[in-house]
């Protein structure tokens, strides 16, 4: 058996555009598995965010199955209790558990979704959410002894991506991404695993960082900025780190490479809590002074039937009777009110007075099942390229930047795949329609593991 058998190189936000199309001649090793195998653009999960999405991809359920919905979840049904999820949340088997089940040796390394760690048939690094590598980021425990001797300085995200401390950040991006890979090849050298992933958070972070500089579409490109490049040398360095890797897999490895989501120029802010107020959802006891989130202002609940939720995405509460403590719609007229919201929502503009798509999504229309608290309406504004600003007290409908610090990329709801079997070769074969749900049930079937009951995915032709 190869060594490696299975190889997945998870690459957070890559964007298909710059690979399949902008850069690719200047990215040989991905280019290569492109020409001999098989590439598409990967439609990923609603929302299309790091957390659910990589734990919808490894699981082969969806966010309303794993009652994820973002990186921050409602606790309870009190007003203001968003918590970020970790692993923990996640309550089905990932495709590494069920390969372990089948007897095979994985290591699986910092794919989002996985602290704190847990017990699999090999070895696992916690992701970025893990708070430092001052607490348990390993299974099995001393595995942290080992990676601390190999990298003393060992990374588990890069610190506050959101800032203006460009260099310093370029700087940790790079370290970063050079640990993850360095990890991979240092474990399937010394424990020879049948199943390795690891997931690079870097390119997300890079284009959160410095998107500006590179693209003339963005509202405030930064056009002759020493960081015009950045990006795309990362891609360069990625690139050559996925060739690396591969010189330590047998010539017989399986590779996957994956992104979650894509990524676009940040077009602006949709003030999602402004526009509840100015249509008379939403009131507050006092208009605020200044700029602060929904839960440092005074709501009148009692008067409010309606309250939404920052993000890439926007997040709509209906503040249902016998729901929620201070509940002022009935059940009666939930469907509704949903029903009104969606319409208005959809007549935005831009700033400009220019239609601007919104697609409103229910949950219970988008999902296999809806479990934990999900938000009554999911609404993207035009594909995600303008984001939801929860802030309150901004006096208008739109901003231009982000309420949580400097950022100059949105996700895209299609990330991109490229998979490669050297004993069945196809040639550049191009993919249409795949999801990030396929994944799984792909992979069981082509090892001949029988796949769990009830995933969401196909079996894909590759």
């Amino acid at each position: 058996m190869p060594t490696p058998r299975l190889l997945i190189i998870g690459l957070d936000c890559m964007a298909p555009d710059l690979v399949f199309d902008q850069w690719r001649q200047d990215l040989p090793n991905l280019s290569r598995l492109m020409a001999a195998g098989s590439y598409g653009r990967l439609e990923s999960s609603i929302p299309a965010i790091t957390v659910p999405a990589w734990s919808c991809m490894m699981t082969g359920r969806d966010p309303g199955e794993l009652g994820i919905y973002g990186f921050r979840n409602r606790r309870d049904r009190d007003y203001h209790s968003m918590s970020i999820s970790d692993g923990r949340a996640v309550k089905f088997p990932r495709l590494w558990d069920i390969l372990g089940e089948a007897g095979w040796t994985v290591a699986a390394l910092s794919v989002p979704g996985t602290s704190p760690p847990y017990p699999v048939n090999g070895s696992l690094v916690s992701c970025f959410l893990t708070p430092s590598p001052e607490v348990p980021f390993t299974h099995p425990p001393e595995l942290d002894e080992q990676i601390t001797v190999w990298m003393p300085d060992f990374m588990l995200d890069v610190p506050n991506f959101r800032s203006d401390e460009k260099e310093r950040i370029l700087e940790n991006l790079y370290s970063l991404c050079d640990q993850r890979f360095t990890l991979a090849e240092k474990l399937i050298g010394r424990d020879r695993p049948d199943f390795c992933m690891l997931v690079d958070m870097g390119v997300d972070r890079i284009h959160h960082a410095f998107w500006k500089p590179m693209d003339p579409r963005h509202p405030q490109y930064e056009a002759g900025s020493p960081f015009a490049t950045a990006i795309h040398d990362y891609y360069v360095h990625v690139d050559k780190r996925v060739g690396e890797l591969l010189e330590v897999c047998d010539a017989d490895t399986t590779v996957l490479v994956v992104s979650d989501h894509g990524a676009q120029p940040l077009m602006g802010g949709i003030c999602i809590n402004e526009w509840l107020i100015a249509n008379g959802y939403l009131t507050l006891k006092e208009a605020p002074a200044e700029v602060l989130p929904l839960d440092k202002v005074e709501v009148d609940w009692e008067n409010t039937q309606v309250w939404g939720a920052g993000g890439y995405y926007a997040r709509i509460f209906l503040n249902v009777k016998g729901r929620e403590p201070q509940g002022s719609v009935a059940m009666a007229n939930y469907e509704a009110l949903r029903d009104e919201l969606s319409m208005k929502i959809s007549q935005l503009t831009d700033p400009d007075g220019n239609p601007l798509p919104v697609k409103a999504f229910k949950p219970q229309e988008i999902y296999q099942k809806v479990r934990g608290r999900a938000p009554d309406l999911i609404v993207y504004f035009d594909d995600l390229a303008w984001r939801s600003v929860g802030s309150v007290g901004i006096n208008s409908l739109y901003t231009v930047e982000n309420d949580t610090g400097p950022d100059d990329a949105n996700h895209a709801p299609l990330g991109l795949m490229i998979f490669y079997d050297p004993k069945e070769p196809k040639d550049g074969q191009v993919l249409e329609g795949a999801q990030l749900y396929d994944l799984v049930p792909t992979l069981l079937h082509r090892y001949g593991i029988e796949a769990p009951l009830g995933l969401r995915g196909k079996i894909l032709p590759v």
